[in-house]
């Protein structure tokens, strides 16, 4: 027996729980399905950079301006950009009064859930099959076996979206960058070296195709990953059961290397975990389908350098939300107006970001940088913002 839902989303990220929160002010109730066990099932990591045009301003769509303040993590806009050698070639201190502040994704995603009525999650669920049943209406089929109908399905579920095959043949494909994610706890006192090398913010050491780019998180942990041009298969190769020999396997790539960039990884907390990036075609679309639609990764997966996946996300969700609220009775008008409008955005956040990660990790990786920001653009978005910010949250290996 299934059970039907007016407004179903699937996927509890910040663009689907963006789209939830904009509807509920309208007084449009939608239904919200993730994967995870709870709330609390697994941390959500990583520092954002919110921006004024897209993430504040779906934040002020979605009536968490206020809030949102809050949770700012003050002096978290810092940078610092090194190479190989341990030379550093900038070190700025960061000002948090120039525009994209920087939040705990965790605490982003709590100010969202807590703005939603509290059914409006239903936890545990795994999409499986996903079907048209015709005149709009589609068929969800969860891994625990229960099923709903809806007469408007939203695809917020990421990468490996279950509704995008319903709008789009295309898929993800690797970028041809690996990450190794680690982590470094109660760094100032337990690390204070890599603590000082990282600063207080965002961190990047680039050279030979390769790289170091970290974090500060505001429990006063290190977030840190390492970046390799690899073959897909590479991380295949690496036992990351085994701690230790994970550590000698991703520090082979880093020969000569300062030695206190190698101890970010010699000194990790814990395991090792391993990253494939991955994108969908830049300039990703679709022709409208009745009844669905997409946001976020499962709309325009991109590699992270360019800053805007979470960003253009929650816009994609504040848009979508007050494009229905717009058109009352008239699903099809709707979304004609929100994929208009995000087709053309997308393709050039996309574009950035696949720049960016040739700029990064190219021959002249490091010089090209440097070039960036100590040229009269470049330095003055390093004093406003991470230009290539840290990722937040990259395909993980196993999808």
């Amino acid at each position: 027996m299934s059970t039907h839902v007016p407004v179903a989303i699937i996927g509890a990220g910040l663009g689907g729980l963006t789209t939830a929160r904009v509807l509920h002010t309208a007084g449009i109730r939608a239904a919200v399905f993730d994967l995870e066990a709870s709330a609390q099932a697994r941390t959500q990591g990583g520092m954002l950079d919110i921006h004024e045009d897209s993430g504040q301003k779906a934040l002020h769509a979605a009536g968490l301006q206020e809030d949102f303040r809050k949770i700012i993590h003050e002096g978290g806009e810092a940078m610092r950009l090194l190479g190989p050698d341990g030379t550093v070639y900038l070190d700025n201190s960061g000002d948090d009064s120039q525009g994209r502040p920087e939040v705990d994704r965790g605490d982003l995603r709590a100010l969202l859930l807590n703005s939603l009525p509290d059914d409006t999650v239903r936890w545990g669920k795994r999409a499986g099959r996903v079907r048209p049943l015709g005149g709009g209406r589609h068929e969800v089929t969860f891994a625990d076996g229960s099923v709903i109908t809806t007469d408007l399905l939203i695809g917020a579920d990421g990468a490996w979206s279950r509704v995008r095959p319903l709008v789009s043949d295309a898929t993800p494909t690797y970028t041809g960058i690996s990450f190794v994610e680690i982590d470094l706890l109660q760094a100032d006192i337990r690390h204070p070296r890599s603590a000082a090398v990282i600063g207080g913010g965002s961190f990047f050491c680039l050279g030979e195709r390769r790289g170091f780019l970290a974090h500060r998180e505001t429990d006063g942990s290190l977030h840190i990953y390492t970046a390799l041009r690899a073959d897909e298969g590479w991380l295949d190769t690496i036992d990351f059961g085994d701690a230790a020999a994970a550590k000698t396997a991703v520090l082979a790539h880093f020969e000569g290397w300062d030695a206190d960039l190698r101890s970010l990884v010699a000194d990790a907390d814990g395991a090792l975990v391993p990253r494939r990036i991955h994108a969908l075609p830049v300039g990703h679309r679709w022709h409208r389908v009745p009844g669905v639609t997409l946001l976020g990764d499962a709309a325009h997966l991109m590699s992270p350098f360019a800053g805007e996946g979470a960003n253009l996300a929650m816009l994609d969700g504040a848009e979508l939300g007050q494009a229905i609220a717009a058109h009352p009775g008239d699903i099809e008008t709707a979304l004609t107006a929100y994929e208009e409008a995000l087709f053309p955005r997308s393709e050039a956040s996309a574009a950035d970001s696949a720049t960016s990660l040739e700029t990064m990790f190219g021959e002249r990786g490091l010089e090209r940088m440097i070039e960036f920001f100590t040229s009269g653009t470049g330095a003055a978005r390093a004093a406003s913002d991470d230009v290539c910010p840290v990722p937040t949250e990259p395909s993980p290996l196993n999808s």
